[in-house]
């Protein structure tokens, strides 16, 4: 059911070693950033210790950023805020901090906001609910309907400002029984307060925190000991005259069964471990209770059930509409046997929907238990079912091998999890063991189950479009796409995708470009489409950029915006003359100041050199797929680049230092009316309102001739990615080291396409600004964790027009990758 997906390890370092004795934590945010503390002490003062915050993202987890995180004591928690680029962490010492992206960068993080409680220390940390909540119904995964997978439920924030926005803070739970908020005000500055959980307060070992649909906190606490109660406190958190007020309650409480039942009283002693199931339901909690070889885990739901009334009353006349009182309590759902003992539990995030009690799997049915001799078990969330086994790395036990068992048990003490979180779509584990060794899991769909091809398929394809709804990242879905069932899920990705609304379409058009393009890097025979999909992303993009610079030429706006009317005339006039289609345009709503068109240069010179490259490698395509094939069927596309041929050939009339530049042998070439002819036939062939047709023998022969009279640009397509994504497609673990990208083994095949190579003397190019930044670049650069776009840090130009194209890309790459810092020079 499991494979161990890669291995980072620490690089041996000198003076300092990690102290295995100090409990880790892991945290997994819905961008794929994994957070994990170490804690490193120097050889020379044992009581020097540094608390250390390690983030990565998956795709290149050795490029590790590691902050001294500036925490006196050792950090208790990590949790990621909802959007995933804040990172909260606390310690022993009542100290929380909030960290966030530096310049927007995974590998830069800064310190902004802190908060404290003096010698509290922190046990359970959250952030505040925003009021976003998805249900999954897994039993409509078949359904043509994206609404009908994918639901809102209403749910009400934990706080919120004027017109209902959720105001953002964060929520914590301190060893002697207090409950902190932090409030982050519009302004930036924060407002705290704290209260007691309940009157009389107590030592609280272990808590967790959890939201319901009216918009409270409900927090779990227990001492630590089995025989005592677990504690349930609702907690209000509201602003009163410009100061934070909470307000608790005590809610039913309950005990431990294994202490109700007289032959494990005393067996288990202390409660190890307690977590709501999900953040977003407080009536179901998991408990664990060990011993020091063992342990039991047990799941409770909160019921409301009738009080029976005494029979002294049975008699009584009731009143008109009275209902049979109800109290509300807690029943054991289901409880394991005895187990090994538990390092370390992880529950899944994905947020579906279990209304089917047939439901034997699906992905998010299945919590993860680590044990301390190395193995992990995934059990049904609900009925705590052995659903797969997984043998740690160091331990060569496997199921019927007793002697090995026995050996294990013998020897010294194992490697094991200390801390274990799921990804958000739950087919990824990620755990930091007591070496301080962090290990990437892959957990199966079929969560153990023996399937066949195409239920696999409909359960990756299910999470695929979750990711495409919610804006998650898909890189955990990637994990388990083998090379052949690329095609499949492309081809039905976009079934489904052409059968929502309209406007569902429009929200998710760049989305499903970016998931396409991801998938296709995955195989070698569906390489050159990712090209196509990564050209067609920075096409739409420059396309809407080009438009929006449109006015119309009067102030009563008319019904159509100048680029929709530009949009029209282009699909209605067909005429392969471009000065014929420039007749019906109003051309005073292109005139626009000239250092805007300038500073757009670049981009329109790609527009120009992918046109021409498109055209000249039309006869080519033939015995194998190019880049550029994806093109030529795709009358949306070629329409598009017809208009913006339209456009530009207007602003050369008014600025011909914008026009591209095009090397002919000829001097009275026109370049652009070449180009829009060939380009209007080619269109023509594939025009949305027909059925598409094949290029004809005149075409293709004014084609073949095409780079005999304008010189053909060699474009750079595809941004080389140096993830690890492809390397895991084999079955085979990786063993990597943090700091040493040149760790990661080379053993995939080489790729046929030439359009791949980089030759070491090769140009490297500015991705989103399409310039070239020389063989060597000295620029601080940023590269996506995605898909390996790469760009300038900094600016080189100062003109408004160019700060708004590089704007749009300051948080997110194309194709909506994060960014991360890369050296300055790529040698």
């Amino acid at each position: 059911i499991m494979e161990l997906a890669y291995v980072c390890e620490w690089e041996k370092r000198p003076k300092s070693t990690h102290c295995p004795s100090i409990p880790l934590v892991c945290s997994w945010s819905c961008r794929n950033l994994v957070a994990f503390t170490t804690d490193l002490k120097s050889e020379d003062d044992d009581k020097n210790v540094s608390h250390m915050i390690h983030i990565i993202d998956t795709e290149h987890p050795w490029d590790v950023f590691s902050i001294n995180s500036g925490h006196t004591e050792v950090i208790s928690c990590l949790e990621w805020d909802q959007s995933g680029s804040r990172l909260l962490s606390a310690d022993g010492d009542g100290q929380i901090k909030c960290w966030s992206m530096s310049d927007h960068l995974v590998n830069s993080w800064e310190s902004v906001l802190s908060s404290s409680l003096d010698g509290d220390p922190i046990i359970a940390l959250s952030w505040l609910h925003n009021g976003v909540k998805l249900a999954l119904h897994v039993e409509m995964s078949g359904s043509t309907n994206f609404g009908e997978k994918f639901s809102r439920v209403k749910f009400s924030p934990s706080l919120t400002l004027f017109g209902g926005k959720p105001m953002e803070g964060w929520l914590a739970v301190t060893v002697s029984g207090l409950v902190t908020v932090s409030l982050l005000k519009p302004g930036g500055a924060l407002l705290t307060a704290s209260e007691s959980l309940c009157r009389l307060r107590g030592r609280v070992a272990l808590a967790d925190i959890a939201f319901t649909g009216g918009g409270n906190i409900v927090v779990a606490a227990t001492d630590g000991s089995s025989s005592s109660p677990v504690q349930f406190y609702k907690v209000v958190v509201s602003v009163v005259s410009e100061k934070c007020r909470i307000d608790t309650e005590l809610l039913p409480s309950l005990f431990l069964r294994c202490t109700t039942d007289p032959l494990r009283r005393e067996k288990y002693p202390a409660v190890t471990h307690l977590k709501f199931l999900t953040r977003e339901n407080s009536e179901q909690v998991l408990l664990c209770a060990s011993n020091q070889n063992g342990s039991i885990v047990e799941c409770w739901s909160l019921r409301k059930e009738g009080l029976p009334v005494n029979n002294i009353f049975q008699h009584c006349s009731p009143v008109v509409g009275e209902k049979q009182p109800t109290i509300l309590k807690w029943r054991i759902l289901t409880t394991t046997s005895d187990l090994e003992r538990v390092s370390a539990v992880a529950l899944p995030k994905l947020p579906i929907s279990i209304s089917n009690t047939e439901l034997k799997f699906c992905p998010g049915l299945g919590l993860a238990l680590a044990f301390h001799d190395g193995s992990i078990q995934i059990l049904h969330r609900l009925s705590l079912h052995t659903m797969g086994v997984f043998y740690g790395a160091s331990s060569a036990q496997r199921p019927g091998d007793e002697s090995a068992i026995k050996r294990q048990r013998t020897a010294g003490p194992t490697v094991h999890f200390k801390a274990l979180q799921f990804s958000w779509t739950s087919l990824a584990l990620a755990g930091v063991d007591n070496h301080g060794k962090l290990h990437m899991l892959r957990v199966s769909p079929s969560m153990g189950q023996v399937l066949e091809m195409n239920t696999t398929l409909r359960h990756l394809l299910f999470l695929l479009e979750y990711c495409m709804v919610t804006g998650y990242d898909w890189w955990d879905v990637l994990l388990h796409v083998q090379p052949s069932m690329v095609h499949n899920l492309v081809e039905k990705l976009h079934e489904e995708y052409m059968r929502q609304n309209q406007a569902l379409q429009q929200v998710l058009a760049t989305r499903i470009v970016a998931v396409k393009a991801s998938l296709c890097k995955l195989s070698t025979a569906t390489a050159a489409r990712a090209c196509d999909f990564h050209a067609k992303l920075l096409l739409i993009a420059i396309s809407s950029t080009l438009k929006s610079l449109l006015r119309p030429h009067v102030l009563n706006t008319p019904d159509k915006s100048p680029g929709d009317r530009l949009t029209e005339i282009c699909a209605k006039n067909t005429d392969t003359d471009i000065d014929k289609v420039m007749l019906n345009l109003k051309t005073e709503e292109f005139v626009l100041d000239g250092p805007p068109l300038q500073s757009l240069q670049q981009l329109i010179q790609w527009v120009g050199d992918f046109v021409l490259y498109l055209l000249a490698n039309l006869p080519n395509q033939g015995s194998m797929v190019r880049p550029g094939f994806g093109f030529m069927r795709d009358g949306a596309s070629l329409g598009m680049l017809r208009e913006m041929l339209v456009m530009i050939r207007i602003w050369g009339l008014l600025k011909p230092g914008c026009l591209p530049t095009f090397t002919a042998t000829s001097d009275n070439q026109d370049s652009m009316l070449l180009l829009f002819r060939l380009l209007t036939k080619l269109w023509l062939c594939s025009r949305d309102d027909g059925a598409p047709q094949d290029p004809d023998d005149s075409l293709i022969d004014e084609c073949c001739l095409l780079p005999s009279q304008l010189l053909v640009p060699s474009m750079d397509w595809l941004p080389v990615n140096d993830g690890v994504m492809v390397k895991l497609q084999g079955k085979h673990p990786l063993r990597l080291q943090f700091g040493k990208a040149s760790s990661l083994p080379s053993n995939a095949p080489p790729t046929p396409l030439e359009v791949f190579n980089r030759t070491p003397g090769s140009q490297r190019m500015d991705n989103l600004r399409c310039v070239h930044m020389g063989v060597c670049p000295t620029e601080e650069s940023k590269a996506c964790t995605r898909c390996g776009c790469v760009t300038m840090l900094r600016s080189p130009n100062k003109t408004n027009a160019m700060k708004q194209w590089e704007q749009r890309w300051i948080k997110n790459c194309l194709c909506g990758g994060l960014w991360r810092r890369i050296p300055p020079t790529f040698t």
